[in-house]
């Protein structure tokens, strides 16, 4: 009998459909296949992401996903051990999407079922990429989320602060469309960002003057509003305007991420771990300059820093199934009663955050 659990993996709680087979149980997880189908494109005209487009596009393509990674893989469901889906939180009708495929392959295939909070994989993905030992600091930075959560196993976080409205994806993105700029917003903005001046336009740096790690971005978005519309002149911003105002507001969102994880930090090292880590996972530690101050912040703490490779930051479908593993291994099963949430803390003792983004619903 094989010592290696294999694991079907399947996402798609906003708008990216995926499915992943993942093996644990040797030397080092081995992701035998990932497969992620965006939807740029179904949104562009919308200037984000339309629910119900996202809901249609996911069962359409969710079994087409699972299909690609058994064939990528070079397995059928004979060898998989167990179905992991992505139960939440999320945009309630591709969450939904997701669940009813996942129940329909296990019930067909004889395979246990398992459910999986969205979050927890992605604050697990530096175990399966980095086999970092617990307990270490995750920052998840994304387009609906923005939390710092001391991981202290694989059903046990502690969220230690996050944002109180919108994610900092979310306000590049918002940060975009006001600039006339394509969609994702990040990238974008980065771009932009790399040729202007970031003292020119003085943007706030909201909650460094409160003390805790809870942020907020929904007024930094608003001030790049007001100085934009300073700025006009006909009813057109010029490319420099434009490239300092990018700066500038980049520039305040590294300054308060800085300082929000250096504070985490703080609460994280009173545990005295043996092997401290600073994780980051999520779109937005693609964000070169933020990046770079995250990784500054941890060695002046002394904790490495961990930054999994960008397919695995974003939307995926081999963190469910590493964290669906790791569910397995404690002996977690979910029946077909399994619900799709909206909402699903990973922190159940602390009161829900306020706010709720386009991209998802804050947990």
């Amino acid at each position: 009998m094989s010592d290696t659990t294999t694991i079907l993996g399947i996402e798609s709680s906003c708008d990216d459909t995926a499915a992943a087979i993942v093996r644990v149980g040797g030397a080092v997880p081995e992701i035998l296949s990932s497969v992620v189908d965006g939807q740029t494109e179904l949104h562009d005209a919308y200037g984000g992401v339309v629910p119900e487009i996202a809901a249609r596009a996911h069962a359409e393509k969710v079994d087409l996903c699972v299909r690609a990674a058994l064939d990528t893989a070079g397995i059928g469901l004979g060898q998989v051990d167990a179905v992991a889906v992505t139960a939440g939180p999320g945009l309630i009708g591709g969450v939904m999407s997701g669940v009813m495929c996942a129940k329909g392959i296990a019930a067909g295939a004889g395979l246990p079922l398992i459910g999986v909070n969205h979050l927890a994989g992605h604050a697990l993905t530096p175990r399966l990429t980095d086999a970092v030992e617990y307990p270490y600091l995750m920052l998840l930075v994304s387009g609906g989320h923005c939390q710092f959560l001391l991981v202290e196993g694989a059903e046990e976080f502690t969220r230690l602060g996050g944002t109180i409205d919108d994610a900092p994806g979310e306000a590049f993105d918002k940060v975009a469309r006001l600039l006339a700029l394509p969609q994702p917003g990040g990238p974008s903005v980065e771009a932009e960002a790399a040729l202007g001046d970031a003292a020119r336009f003085k943007l706030p740096r909201p909650l460094l003057d409160r003390p805790g790690c809870d942020m907020s971005f929904s007024g930094l978005k608003t001030a790049v509003l007001r100085a934009r519309d300073g700025e006009m002149q006909e009813g057109r911003l010029s490319r420099r305007v434009r490239a300092d105002i990018c700066a500038g507001f980049q520039a305040s969102v590294c300054d308060v991420l800085g300082e929000k994880t250096r504070r985490a930090l703080e609460i994280y090292l009173e545990q005295a771990p043996a092997r401290p880590v600073l994780a980051v996972a999520g779109g937005v530690a693609a964000n070169g300059p933020i990046r770079a101050r995250l990784m500054q912040v941890a060695e002046a703490a002394g904790a490495a820093f961990v930054a999994p490779p960008l397919r695995l930051c974003t939307d995926n479908a081999a963190m469910i199934a590493y964290a669906g593993a790791e569910r397995f291994a404690r002996g977690h099963r979910d029946g077909m009663d399994l619900a799709a949430r909206p909402r699903w803390p990973l922190d159940k003792a602390s009161p829900a955050m306020l706010g709720s983004g386009k991209k998802g619903a804050k947990a």
